[in-house]
């Protein structure tokens, strides 16, 4: 499945556009992130536990979205975008969008004939 955040693939013609598909999940806090977070407020630093819930949020969201599209029968899905959202008081969701199409290679043009070469 090719995946883009553009509206075209180079090198590639969309044939059909099935329709936007999406994925998201929505992921609580976890009370010892809370307490690492904390600690490294005051020294400064990643939140590598955040980091880590929120790469795992953005894979499955993505994941699900590609399901949704091939479902549809797509083979690609452009315009590839992200979004996050407060549910509630500790949860947030991730949200995974873009338009699943059909594409196909595009057929590249021969080159053109060469002049016709003179004697001198």
């Amino acid at each position: 499945m090719i995946v883009v955040n553009t509206e075209t693939i180079p090198g590639y013609t969309i044939t059909r556009v099935q329709g936007m598909v999406q994925g998201n999940t929505v992921r609580a806090k976890h009370a010892g992130r809370d307490i690492a977070a904390g600690f490294k407020n005051l020294v400064g630093g990643e939140l590598k536990g955040y980091t880590e819930l929120l790469t795992d949020s953005r894979r499955e969201a993505l994941e699900r979205m590609l399901a949704q599209a091939q479902e549809l029968g797509a083979n690609a899905v452009v315009n590839v975008r992200f979004s996050t959202s407060a549910v509630t008081a500790g949860a947030a969701e991730l949200y995974a969008y873009g338009t699943a199409v059909t594409a196909e290679a595009a057929i590249a043009a021969p080159p053109p004939p060469l002049p016709p070469q003179q004697d001198a």
